[in-house]
């Protein structure tokens, strides 16, 4: 099969879509990609260095001044027929969209020259592009009720995050000896992305004295950027938190800790559905449309998180939760079964079957 992915603009439309082709090129080795992004987001860089062939285009998200909203609309309107020439050039048997701007005119273009498509939206919120091709596209494939509901319902499928099947087939380690972790203790990770978050980073900076007084550990990721500023705050932090910039391997931290306090991203959230992981989340509050929140609410709903909106975020009330479901073993043992049963480890055998039923049609 020949596959066209469209595909960037952030991490958590990309990291589905190469979880998804990694799937396929293990069940059918003669399968070929072509991904489709920018010239100069996260997707030009990544998805070269992991080996797929890479096709950018001049585009920019819908947002800021009239005018830069403007100089956008002008740039997706040219990028359909580019995006027709690489459909004609490549010849997929299917075209896949996975949100963000970069996927809407690749998608575009061959739903106009009658190559089976399909979306994927990661979010509970349909994001802009998703909406412009609702109409144009034969699939789309949904994580969260919410987004499933608003979509037409003959063509929509809640299969999930195809992040939620590679996490599961991979190897996860005990990470109890990389992080020094007593295994006689609870440990809570608190983890805000890659990128960390300067405003939750301000208030475990306000927690470390009360930390040190707790039973249980804790490890605190800054974000590579902000590392170093936190580290010069606590040369000697107390010997129950460790400092740490970024996790390389955050699945099977994640498993190997008792409680997660995270960011509501798409991918991050299909990684602890997936594992059974209790969670309290803080969702960004600087997101399209409040996205985050949305994510979240889905889990607290079913009992498989707590939530707290930054807005109402200090040191008391995060202290205060995560003590309190330190405290009770029962409450998380609940939250990680919860969690569990909104996972979907099929996703990527779903999808899959799916593309191969829309080519074949």
């Amino acid at each position: 099969m020949r596959i066209i992915f469209g595909t960037g603009g952030t991490g958590g439309h990309l990291y589905p879509a190469l979880a998804l082709a990694s799937y396929i090129k293990r069940q059918d080795p003669d399968s070929e990609f072509l991904f489709v992004g920018t010239t100069n987001r996260l997707e030009a860089q990544v998805v070269p260095k992991m080996g797929y062939a890479y096709r950018g285009m001049d585009l920019q998200g819908l947002t800021g001044s009239p005018v830069n909203k403007a100089k956008a609309a002008l740039k997706f309107l040219r990028s359909i027929s580019l995006s027709k020439k690489i459909v004609r050039e490549f010849k997929p048997d299917i075209v896949i969209g996975f949100g963000g701007y970069p996927s809407a005119s690749i998608v575009l273009g061959a739903a106009k020259l009658h190559v089976p498509t399909m979306i994927h939206e990661q979010n509970s919120i349909i994001g802009l592009a998703n909406k412009i091709l609702i109409k144009h596209v034969d699939a789309i494939v949904a994580c969260y009720e919410k987004a499933a509901n608003e979509f037409p319902e003959e063509k929509t499928h809640l299969y999930g995050n195809p992040r939620a099947s590679e996490v599961l087939e991979t190897e996860l380690r005990d990470m109890s000896d990389t992080y020094h972790l007593d295994k006689n203790k609870k440990a809570v990770l608190v983890v805000m992305g890659s990128l960390g978050s300067s405003s939750v980073n301000r208030v475990i900076e306000q927690a470390m004295d009360d930390l040190a007084s707790k039973d249980y550990q804790l490890i605190f990721v800054t974000g590579q950027k902000q590392y170093e500023e936190e580290k010069a705050k606590f040369p000697q932090t107390p010997s129950n938190v460790q400092i740490v910039p970024y996790v390389e391997d955050l699945p099977s931290l994640l498993k190997t800790v008792d409680l997660v306090v995270s960011r509501a991203g798409a991918s991050t959230l299909s990684e602890i559905t997936s594992l059974g992981v209790a969670a309290l989340i803080i969702p960004s509050p600087y997101v399209a449309a409040n996205h985050q929140e949305y994510n979240a609410r889905e889990l607290c709903d079913k009992d498989a998180a707590m939530m707290i909106l930054e807005k109402d975020l200090n040191k008391e009330k995060l202290l205060a939760t995560i003590d309190g479901l330190m405290a009770d073993e029962e409450k998380l043992k609940k939250m990680r079964e919860n969690a569990k049963k909104l996972g979907k480890p099929q996703a990527c055998m779903d999808i899959y079957q799916l593309m191969k039923s829309l080519v074949k049609a």
